[in-house]
């Protein structure tokens, strides 16, 4: 049987998330519940100088999330359009 993740956000992720204009924040969504199965898509980046911590993009807006293999978790840390994701 596959692993299933569980998904937990971050209070200032969430914040962002409901920010984003409705249909960037639908794309996002489907992109964080499809992490659920597949945590490391072929298309996330490992974050240089981290341990756990992924990106993933959805055109100008991108994700940043970490993986707890141990216990099957993906904790949402940011969510934010490109030129301030990384400040």
């Amino acid at each position: 049987m596959a692993k299933v993740y569980k998904i937990i956000f971050r209070k200032s992720a969430e914040k962002q998330l409901l920010k984003l204009p409705n249909p960037v924040g639908l794309k996002i969504i489907e992109l964080i519940k499809s992490l659920s199965e597949n945590p490391i898509p072929v298309s996330a980046q490992k974050m240089s100088g981290f341990e756990n911590i992924y990106r993933l993009r959805s055109g100008a807006y991108r994700l940043v999330y970490s993986i707890d293999k141990e216990v099957l978790v993906i904790e949402i840390i940011k969510i934010g359009h490109r030129q301030n994701i990384y400040k």
